[in-house]
Formats: C-alpha cells, sequence, structure tokens
C-alpha cells in the first residue's frame, strides 16, 4: 500500500450523474474534512436533484462542460484531486450515435488531463470493466489488471482510448495518476434507461419488463456504495500510475437479474417480453478484484444482492417524482429501436 495520500477539496467530474452523485454523498457522509466541487454538464443523465441533503458549507456545485479549458483553469486552483466521472455511458445511445461519445469521454477527458498537469492536481479516472471486451459465458476466466483491451462498442472503445490518455499523461508528463475499471453499478439515482431501473419503473408503471436477446448475457454487479468506497481507497492509498480492478463477485445472468426483480416486486416469474438483442451485445463480464483487495484491504459491505435490489426497488418507489417525467420518453425511444 502506498502512502496515505489526504486530499482536502476535491474535483467531482459528472457529479450530478448516477456514480458520481452517488460517490459525492458518500464523501460527504464518511470523509468530514473534505469540501466536494462537483462540475457537470446536466446533460439528460446529470439532473441537479441528484446532489439533494449534501450541505452548501461542503459542497459547490458547477454547471459546467469538462471540454471548457478556460472554466478547468478557474477550478483547478481551488481543488488537490480530481475523480473523474463524466462520461457518456449508455451502450445502446452509442451504438445510435457515437458523436457524444468521442467528445465527452476522449476529448473530455484530454482537456481534464492537461488541467491536472497545469496545475498539479492528483487525477483518478473511473472507467468500466468494457474496455476488455466480453468473456464466453463458459469461461472460469474473469478480467484482471493485465487482460488485453478488446472494446466492442463505441462507448467501451472511447473508454479505452481515455484509459490510455491517462497512462500516457503520467508517463509523459508526470501527472499522478490512478485508474479504476468497475464491473456494473446499481443503486439510486440511477438514469431509468438502464437494465435494473428501467425494469423496476416498468412494473411499477403497469409495463411489462423487456428482456434482450436469450437473456443469458452476464453482467457483474457491485452496489455503487461499495464502488464508492473502493474508489475513495484507490484515491487515497493506491500506487500512482497503477490500475485496479473494483468488483465484488456479484456475476449474474441478466435473467436471473430480471426473476429476482419480479420476484421482489410479486410478479409472475414470466411476466416480461424478449425483444431482438442489442447489436454486439456483450456475453458476459467478470471482475477479479484481488489486486484491490491485497494493496488495498477493501471488501465490500454490499454482498447479499437480493437485499441491495430491495433497497433499490424501494427506493425507486419511493421517488417517483425523480423519475415518472422522462419515462414515456424512455420507453418510446426504446421502441423505436424494437427493444
Amino acid at each position: 500500500m502506498a502512502e496515505a495520500y489526504e486530499p482536502e477539496n476535491i474535483l467531482v467530474t459528472g457529479g450530478a450523474g448516477f456514480i458520481g452523485s452517488n460517490f459525492a454523498h458518500w464523501v460527504v457522509e464518511n470523509q468530514p474534512g473534505v469540501h466536494v466541487t462537483v462540475l457537470d454538464a446536466l446533460t439528460y443523465a446529470g439532473n441537479r436533484e441528484n446532489l439533494a441533503g449534501i450541505p452548501q458549507d461542503r459542497m459547490d456545485f458547477v454547471h459546467g462542460d469538462i471540454c471548457d479549458a478556460p472554466l478547468l483553469d478557474e477550478i483547478f486552483p481551488k481543488v488537490d484531486a480530481v475523480v473523474h466521472f463524466a462520461a457518456e455511458s449508455h451502450n445502446d445511445n452509442s451504438i445510435a450515435d457515437p458523436a457524444p461519445f468521442v467528445r465527452t469521454n476522449v476529448e473530455g477527458t484530454y482537456c481534464l488531463l492537461e488541467a491536472a498537469r497545469k496545475h498539479g492536481v492528483r487525477f483518478h479516472h473511473v472507467s468500466t470493466d468494457e474496455v476488455y471486451g466480453d468473456l464466453a459465458l463458459d469461461d472460469p476466466a474473469r478480467f484482471t489488471e493485465e487482460t488485453p483491451y478488446r472494446p466492442s462498442s463505441p462507448y467501451s472503445s472511447t473508454k479505452a482510448s481515455s484509459d490510455m490518455l491517462v497512462r500516457a499523461w503520467h508517463r509523459t508528463y508526470g501527472v499522478r495518476a490512478t485508474i479504476s475499471n468497475c464491473s456494473n453499478n446499481y443503486g439510486p439515482y440511477q438514469h431509468i434507461e438502464k437494465f435494473i431501473p428501467r425494469q423496476i419503473t416498468n412494473v411499477i408503471c403497469g409495463i411489462r419488463p423487456k428482456l434482450y436477446g436469450d437473456g443469458l448475457n452476464v453482467r457483474d454487479w457491485i452496489h455503487t456504495e461499495d464502488h464508492s468506497s473502493a474508489v475513495w481507497a484507490i484515491l487515497t492509498h493506491g500506487r500512482v500510475g497503477e490500475t485496479y480492478l473494483i468488483g465484488a463477485d456479484g456475476e449474474r445472468s441478466n435473467i436471473d437479474v430480471l426473476h429476482a426483480i419480479l420476484e421482489g416486486m410479486g410478479k409472475a416469474a414470466d411476466d416480461f417480453d424478449w425483444v431482438r438483442d442489442r447489436p454486439g451485445h456483450d456475453r458476459r463480464y467478470a471482475i477479479d478484484p484481488t489486486k484491490l483487495r491485497r494493496e488495498l484491504g477493501w471488501q465490500p459491505k454490499h454482498t447479499d444482492f437480493a437485499e441491495g435490489l430491495a433497497q433499490t426497488i424501494a427506493w425507486y418507489r419511493e421517488n417517483e417524482a425523480w423519475w415518472r417525467s422522462v419515462k414515456e420518453a424512455v420507453e418510446a425511444k426504446y421502441a423505436a429501436q424494437g427493444q
């Protein structure tokens, strides 16, 4: 384990999005000496309400674009570390229109790295296990930090590009950077276009859930609170220049997850519709988090998936006003794609 690094003022890019806002809440609740500045463009996936409840003296909010270099020059002198969550992240959207993914995920990361280099700011880059491509369903292997990159979608290829930029800026310019590649997050504040909240909100709305292809695609699920604690462990104790994979041994097929949602919401196991598969749909993701656990001593707390899912279902039931206004548009978009 590296010598402890103790930031006092951190910048969270994309901090009004799903994973970023959960991280902001986690830091405020668990790190009382740390002040958070959130930078978010408030695209469709960002929501200022995701940060409700954070005391004003603990957080500043900046509405802006990570590609805005003059704005970054105003912010970076006030912080000593940046945790970079900002990204276009929905695979279906990347297939329909890759351009925003290239701009945000590649150009945006470049702009942030240049600002970190100019102002001497520590940099943690949050990435995805999708950069590694996929694994066969019958393959016992899991992704490790040494797995070759094989991105298969516009989304994952732009995240792979951003990872490579971070490594280059560390090696070439000495930017003090770390990278984490994480499995699929679930929990509160997730946009309802994503798999778990889409199914939950469909049931609430009396719409039959939808399942791609044969439903056997496997994802490795982690509660967003566990992801937040792991990112903090890497930022404060990880070795500069290193990559850490974040996972909680949560492999489940899509059909198993859907069955768990249906069961948790009092529905029959077959109360859903099959829809045509996503183009290039990866079969299986699986994270080996051995390095993170061995070097930094991190362990997940949300190890009971059924319990975490029940809490997530309850959150969407109790916060209907948060998602109801966009539900019709989301389903119309999927219907136009035959999904």
